[in-house]
């Protein structure tokens, strides 16, 4: 019961700063967008070549059995 009187009193005060600080929350946003895309970004490149490391890696050991089968032969 408690925690739900905190939570209501939480989205009050909230929606309360909201109103009265709405110019420095759309200026914390604005300020936000340029870092998440940085961090967007660069979270983008590391998948990026950890993928084609991975792939690289796929090719070798195809490449590798195939090799093996035909000394076998």
């Amino acid at each position: 019961m408690w925690i739900i009187l905190g939570g209501v009193a939480a989205v009050i005060l909230g929606i309360l700063g909201l109103i009265k600080w709405w110019l420095l929350f759309l200026k914390a946003l604005v300020a936000l967008v340029p870092f998440i895309l940085l961090i967007s970004g660069i979270f983008a490149i590391i998948i990026g070549i950890s993928s084609v490391r991975e792939r690289a890696e796929e090719k070798r050991e195809e490449t590798a059995e195939q090799s093996t089968k035909s000394d076998k032969s």
